[in-house]
């Protein structure tokens, strides 16, 4: 589906952004900022065994009209129709995702990424990366610390290619790696497939939500339990009694409209699985 059948102006009612912007750095920064805040990353889709569908329709469909959130592909093919319909010049990019291993490691190239072209220059722009996702464009330039809303990040040289890296308390920790190399949109439906479908990967076997919170703060949700990571390195826990708690976590806390059933088949699934309550290294 063409970009051109994008609903600009549902996406920005989405988001929570009045239409008539031109197509600035600082608009690229407040549509960041509004699509992170508005839109949660989730995998629910993932967990009941429907891989994602990433046409325009669809992704619009749920992530804009439902009031649902997404994982990686989701969120950036819309983010990318979207800015491509307020005037930018958006690319999207494919990395590998090293995180809690080393910038180098040889991953799959499963995480997507957009670039922006700007007169200031190129940035990368991500709004699916769960609770690291960045919330502010990112400058392509090279070891340079760039403040975001949330962590401080840079991007590295590892070879031809560029690692992105948070830093957490007082490491710098890799998140993931920009292949040097510009997909096609089958890419992402191969890197989709493979990430919604394999039985090692972390979305298919775990119940993941994730939003930024407006204070530099970020909320996780994992298999039942939701964790307040704060700016200061610190972190709060807490485990969900039942269903109703998390059903009104889901709502309140990350706001996610999901249907009851779903809610009810995802939880389900984690239960049959020995996943609730589970945790997982990705979100220590």
């Amino acid at each position: 589906m063409p970009d051109q059948d994008f609903d600009r102006d549902a996406y920005l009612e989405r988001i929570g952004l009045r239409s008539g912007y031109d197509p600035t750095l600082e608009t690229l920064r407040a549509v960041i900022s509004a699509h992170c805040a508005a839109i949660p990353f989730e995998n629910i889709d993932v967990l009941l065994g429907r891989p994602p569908q990433l046409d325009l329709a669809s992704l619009q469909k749920k992530l804009v009209h439902e009031k649902r959130g997404g994982y990686c592909f989701e969120q950036n093919l819309l983010l990318r129709a979207a800015l491509r319909a307020l005037g930018f010049s958006a690319t999207g990019l494919i990395a590998r995702v090293v995180r809690g291993g080393p910038a180098d490691a040889p991953r799959v190239a499963c995480h997507m990424v957009v670039r922006v072209e700007l007169p200031e220059g190129s940035f990368l722009v991500d709004a699916g990366f769960g609770n690291l996702t960045p919330t502010a464009p990112l400058a392509m330039r090279p070891t340079f610390e760039q403040e975001t809303p949330h962590e401080l990040m840079r991007l590295q040289p590892v070879g031809s290619e560029l690692v992105l890296q948070a830093k957490i308390g007082d490491d710098w920790e890799s998140q993931w790696r920009l292949c040097s190399h510009v997909p096609v949109d089958p890419d992402y439906e191969v890197a989709n497939w493979f990430t919604a479908t394999h039985p090692q990967s972390v979305f298919v076997n775990n119940m993941i939500v994730a939003r930024p919170g407006p204070r530099g703060e970020r909320h996780t949700f994992l298999n039942g339990r939701v964790t307040v990571y704060r700016a200061d390195g610190t972190a709060e826990r807490h485990q969900l009694a039942d269903d109703a708690s998390i059903a009104d976590a889901l709502r309140v806390r990350f706001g996610l409209a999901l249907r009851a059933e779903d809610l009810r088949s995802a939880l389900e699934v984690l239960a049959r699985n020995g996943r609730r309550g589970a945790e997982h290294p990705a979100f220590a």
